[in-house]
Formats: structure tokens, sequence, C-alpha cells
């Protein structure tokens, strides 16, 4: 018996170790079979059983294959300190009129940005004026190869661009970004080169992008280009209204779907969010971009590479804190440069 609880609370913790994990997309679940999913179908009771029978269990064996670490882990850029405790390997945070930092964080390094790359999709379908009632068909190109994520727009499912676009700003829909960038005139290929005109135009020398999702690790930038990015996108009020949209319902068939948004800050009363856009990819870790007024001052926040699924989050929180509590932050005090280098 004393053996059976042994390899018990052995498994246990193998299950505590596996469900810290990031799963393989946050802003897309994984599809069924993955490790995630298993671990989450596979109770102590059940994994007890096993044991007792001296069987040993499969989430033994899916706990044994580690995490791929992100880029920033690799870079070694979690190593470096900074005032706030962030856990972010990358921050930044502007004033939106003046440009001035308040505080940043490695914001030179150039990292995958993971979903953060639709705000840059919405941007360029918005600004095409391309019609928004236009109904558009989910097809097997826009299913996910890169990462294996799934959705609930099925193939054959049919909506609108404006549907779509509100979709993957709002709850980072991997299929209808793809939809998006697929259907853009002249398809798939000239709607990514007009993304990297566009960066380029906006003075965005770090940014490369090869797809409209952020699934791809290769699509890259900085702090400072993202900042740039949020401070071009907040003069769309599409985008505005799409990324804090708290929910939105959409009719599939007989069916009504109900989307959320993936940052539960905009429901939070405390903040006035005017754009944001969450991002998660294993190499890039968690991201997220906001534009909001703190104390009276328009700010622009990037947070990159944050581990831990809240950790964004709870970084957005810290930097609010920050300045609510700093005088010299305040508009009609003198700005306060936080620079950590790394």
């Amino acid at each position: 018996m004393k053996k059976t609880v042994n390899r018990f609370l052995q498994s246990l913790a193998l299950v505590t170790f596996v469900v810290g994990l990031a799963p393989a997309v946050a802003d897309a679940a994984p599809r069924k079979g993955t490790v995630a999913k298993k671990v989450q179908a596979t109770t102590p009771k059940r994994v007890m059983r096993s044991f007792a029978a001296g069987k040993r269990a499969s989430v033994v064996r899916l706990a044994m294959v580690p995490a791929r670490p992100s880029y920033g882990q690799i870079a070694g850029l979690h190593s470096v300190q900074d005032q706030l405790d962030l856990k972010s390997s990358v921050a930044l945070v502007i004033d939106q009129d003046t440009r001035e930092v308040l505080f940043s964080k490695n914001d030179s390094a150039v990292l995958p940005i993971a979903s953060l790359t639709k705000l840059m999709t919405g941007l360029l379908v918005s600004e095409a004026k391309l019609p928004m009632d236009e109904m558009i068909t989910i097809t097997q190109d826009d299913v996910d190869t890169e990462k294996g994520s799934r959705s609930r727009l099925k193939v054959g499912t049919m909506l609108t661009r404006g549907e779509l676009l509100h979709l993957a700003l709002m709850s980072s829909e991997n299929r209808a970004a793809h939809a998006l960038g697929r259907t853009y005139p002249g398809g798939l290929d000239a709607f990514v080169s007009v993304m990297n005109a566009k960066a380029k135009m906006l003075g965005m020398k770090d940014t490369r992008y090869v797809e409209p999702t952020g699934l791809s690790s290769q699509n890259q930038s900085s702090a400072h280009d993202l900042a740039t990015l949020v401070g071009a996108a907040y003069t769309d009020s599409v985008l505005r209204e799409f990324t804090t949209s708290p929910g939105h319902q959409v009719a599939v068939g007989n069916r009504t779907l109900q989307f959320n948004n993936t940052n539960r800050l905009v429901k939070n009363p405390a903040w006035e969010i005017g754009l944001q856009k969450t991002g998660f990819i294993n190499e890039a870790g968690q991201c997220l971009v906001m534009q909001a007024k703190i104390a009276g001052r328009k700010l622009i926040m990037v947070f990159l590479d944050s581990a831990g699924k809240l950790s964004r989050i709870g970084d957005a929180e810290r930097v609010r804190r920050w300045v609510e509590s700093n005088p010299a932050i305040a508009p009609s005090g003198n700005t306060v440069i936080r620079q950590v280098n790394g």
C-alpha cells in the first residue's frame, strides 16, 4: 500500500508539472489528442487505479516531454531584473502623445510576436475599405498546420468579412485571420507583402511578417516597433471597437456561437482601454499590447515573452499601480524614465 501511495504521489507531481506547462497555442486551444487534452482528462483516481494495477500511466510518459523554451528564455532575457519585478522579459511603456519613455526593459530585443500579428492584419483589412458585408467561406487552406490549433469555425463556415475581422481581433481567431489574408486582393502572398510594406512605411525596422495569424515564430518584432503599430492602429475606430469588445455572437448555420475577448482587462472597470491585443505561442511566450488611459495620461504598453498564463495581465496591473502612485509621472509632473538594459 505504501508503494502504491508513493507511486500515486509521484504521478500527481508529474501531472501538476505537465499542467503547469504552457499549451501549444494560447489564443487558440490545442486539438484533441494533445498533451494538454490528455492530462486534463486524467484524474488522480484514474492514475491511482492505473498504478495500483501495476500499470504505467500514459500521463507519466507525457510528462517527460519538456516544454519548448521561448526565444527570450534561450537568449537569457528573463535573467534581467527590473524595478517593478515584471514577469515579461521585454516591456515598454510610453506616453502616446509625447513618445516619452516611462519604462523600458530589453526594449531592443527582437522576438516572435504571436497573435499580436493580427493587429497589423486587422489594420490592413480595415484600411483597404473592402466590403465588410461580403460573405467569406472558411476553407481547408485556413486550417492551422503550423501549431495544430483547433477552431470553432469549421471548414465550410460562412461569415461576413466584418465578423471575421471582429473574431480575429477580439478572440484571436486564427482561421478568421487567415481567411482575411487569403481573400485580400491578390491573395495571401500579396497580403504578406503589404504587411511588410506597411511596417516599413511606419518605420518598424525590426519587424518581419510571413503570415497573417502569428502562428509562425518567424513573425517577429521589437517593443518599440509594436508601440508604433499600436499608435497607428489606435487611429482606426474599427480596431478600437473590435479589440476592446468584451464578447460577440455569430450565427453559424443553426447555431449561435459566443466568442469572448482574450484579455480579461477589457471587462475591468478600473481600466480605460482604448485598444489591445494578446498573443501566445511557445516561442513567443505570453504577449500583450495596450493603449490605456492611466492617471490622466494616454499610455501605450508592450509586454513580450511573459512566463505564465496570467503574468502579462499581472504586469499590466503592476505598471498601472506604479503610474498611479508616482506623482512624477502625472501629466503635470516631470517624466520619469526607467531604463533597464538587457
